[in-house]
This record gives structure tokens, sequence and C-alpha cells, in this order.
């Protein structure tokens, strides 16, 4: 079994790249460890998405016209906002709103200036401005926004890669456009790639399916698998390609849908509710409501609290999350209105990919394009996903388009 490229992964980096490959007259095939397309993108039969839930950067986002061009239904959320905020168990004041708000970007225009004026790559959360919503800018910025504490991300790398502009839901799911876009292409699923060998005139792939001989591999599975060494590589990655994957491990952002009995409570769609930390440990959940109108409360919690959770499993997660709800609606509405159980996200647990998305550590600022300008076996061998992208890591918009860098570096278009 042979061919011209070899894409291991069929997530948003390798579809993208596949697609482009095959577009040139390459012969692709794509190696997939699990049962499905999508990698990190993936929308259940509810329509929740477990993985990718936002076109980011929606404007230059590079998936915007292929889900426009789909016809895909979209909702446009605009900026982060902070709607339905609480303090100390009621709805905070507009006041109180703004100076949110305002902290949040006093962090970042700190964290900007701190990177402008030089020096070594530091972590984040010393530069946070103390206040009483530090340790809700903390959270924010930290756990939900990147699924890792500020203490453990490169100050450089945060500011290099900070999202603004439009942000874009689909009710079909992110992961229902992936998948649609993979169509056509030669996927192997269930067939996992055990070893690269790519010393040789050509690369060799082993896999359970028998070893397939390609002129060249793209390797998108995540750093978590790398770090893991869910793939093995003969000769052995070079020292920096491994201390790059070490640098860039994957934070956790997890998920619970819980299904709200219809008729008992009144929720406006795409509401959202998330409170004020109350000390530098404390953990809010933040909650989407009712998206596009379904009978669904979606909590997102990160950082340490989804490393936990995860490990606890789907019932403590559910609980933990219901008495959060109680902090804002009462124990008793949440018992008539919202029901038992809920589907969790299963990143963490999950081995085919070991997190849900990367951040640099402190020092780590420059792994990302180690990764990324990677051209092993004379350009033969090279990697890609949303750990590789400059600006925009950690999304499925930044995966895309690393795909299709990478795919034009293997096709001279570069």
């Amino acid at each position: 079994m042979t061919c011209d490229v070899a894409v291991i992964g069929a997530g948003a980096a390798g579809i993208a790249a596949a697609r482009l490959l095959a577009a040139h007259g390459k012969r692709v095939v794509v190696l997939e460890a699990g049962a499905r397309l999508g990698g990190r993108a993936f929308t259940d039969a509810a329509g929740v998405d477990h993985g990718a839930s936002w076109l980011h950067d929606a404007a230059v986002n590079p998936l915007t016209p292929l889900a426009q061009a789909l016809g895909f239904t979209v909702h446009d959320q605009g900026e982060r906002r902070k709607l339905g905020l609480h303090v100390a168990g009621r709805p905070a004041s507009a006041e109180e709103r703004g100076d949110y708000l305002r902290a949040i970007e006093a962090a970042e225009a700190a964290f900007e200036a701190a990177v402008a004026a030089g020096g070594a790559d530091r972590d984040c959360v010393g530069l946070v401005p103390a206040g009483p919503w530090r340790d809700s800018v903390a959270h924010w910025l930290g756990s939900i926004i990147n699924g890792a504490a500020l203490s453990g991300i490169s100050l450089r790398d945060y500011v290099a890669i900070d999202l603004h502009g439009l942000n874009w839901q689909l009710a079909e799911g992110l992961g229902t456009l992936v998948a649609r876009l993979g169509a056509g292409l030669d996927v192997r699923l269930a067939t996992p790639v055990r070893r690269v060998l790519w010393g040789g005139a050509d690369v060799a792939l082993e896999t359970p399916a028998g070893t397939l001989r390609a002129g060249a591999v793209l390797v998108t599975v995540s750093t978590g698998v790398l770090a893991g060494e869910g793939l093995r590589f003969t000769p052995a990655l070079p020292v920096e390609i491994q201390a790059a994957v070490q640098g860039l491990p994957l934070g956790l952002l997890s998920k619970l849908a819980l299904r709200l009995v219809p008729g008992v409570l009144e929720l406006p769609a795409f509401g959202r509710l998330e409170r004020q930390a109350e000390s530098a440990t404390d953990a809010p959940v933040n909650f989407m409501l009712r998206p596009f109108g379904r009978d669904q409360v979606v909590a997102f919690f990160g950082g340490a609290l989804a490393w936990d959770l995860a490990k606890a499993g789907p019932a403590a997660a559910a609980a933990h999350c219901r008495a959060e709800l109680a902090r804002f609606w009462g124990a008793e509405a949440v018992a008539r209105g919202v029901a038992p159980g809920g589907v969790a996200t299963r990143w963490g647990t999950d081995p085919l990919f070991g997190g849900a998305y990367t951040h640099a550590r402190p020092g780590a600022a420059g792994a990302r394009a180690v990764l990324r300008e990677a051209a092993l076996a004379g350009g033969r061998l090279r990697f890609a996903g949303e750990a590789c992208h400059p600006t925009h890591a950690a999304t499925l918009g930044g995966a895309w388009a690393s795909g299709e860098a990478a795919a034009r570096a293997m096709l001279g278009l570069a």
C-alpha cells in the first residue's frame, strides 16, 4: 500500500491538508485512530458541540466562507461580553459589569505592555491588576479561555494568540462542518499509526492494518499524543522538536450539557450565567442557556477543576454543575427545571487527544514556530494542527489554516 502523502489524523488540520493536496493531484491517505472525522470538533445527535464551539475571529477565519457556502445556520455572538454576571448571589449592577470588563481590559493591556517592554518570557498571573475583580479576571483569562491557570501560561505566547473580533456559532455544529468538509477523502478510520519510520528514501507508517509507505507524511495529532508517545518515531525526533512538544501541553476546558424540562424555567436563548470568583482558588462554572433555542444548558469549566471532574466521572461533573446552577436559581428550581444526568465531554481522559487545546509554558513562547517550521527528512515529515499556528492557536480555524500551510509547503507553494 503506497501513496504520495499520508496524513495522520482526520481533524481540521488533517482534512484541510488532505483537501488541498488532493486538489493538486496528490494521492493522499488519511489515517485516523478514532471512529469518526473531526478530531477535537465533534457534534453529537443533540446538536451539542463537544469540542470547538465557535468560529473565532470570524471575519478572517478560513472556515467562515466554507460554512457559508454549505448553508450553515449562524449565530453571531459578536465580541465576548459579560452578560448574566452575578455578584454575591445577586445579578450584578451595570456599574459592576462595567468594572469587570474594564478589569479584563486592564489585564490584557498589562500583558501587552510587558511584552512590548521586552525581557525574558514569564507567566501571566503576576500582571493581573489588583482589585475586587482580580480573581475573576485570572480565572476567566486562564482556566476558562485557555484551559489552564495563568501561572502556567507563557506571557509572550498569550499575547501572540490573544483573539479579538467576532465569534460565530453554527446550529448544525462545528463538528458537523468539519466532517462534511472531509467527505470524499480517502480516510481510513479506526487505523491508528503506531510508528513512523522516516530514516529511509520514503516514509513507512506501521498500523494494525499493515505498513503504509508514503512519499511524505504530515502529522496532525495533538501534542498530548506526541508527548505521551502515543505515536512513536524511528529515528527519534530531534531534541528541539521534543522540547517544543513538551512546551505546548494541552489544557482542559470541559463541557456538560444539561437538559431543561420544557416549560418550567423561562430562559433566554443564548443567555449566559457567570459569577464573581470569591477567592483565588474559587473556580466558577460558566453557563450558556438554550443555544439556538434548544432546551439545554451547557456548562463550561476549565483548568484544575476540569481535570479533577474528568477523573471523577460524568456523575460528579453533573452534580457539581447542578450545585453551581443552584447558586443562581436555587436548589428547588434546579430540581424542577433541570433533568437528571447530563452529557459530559471526555477530552481529558480520551487517549486520542489528552486535553482540549494547547498553551505554551512560560519560557516556551517559541515552541509553536519550532513545530510549525520542522521539515524533517528533507521536508517529507512535517507537523500541523492548532498547536502550530502563530496567531490563532487553540482554535479550529487555526488548525485548518495550519493544515493548509503545511500542505502548501509540501507542494512547494509556500
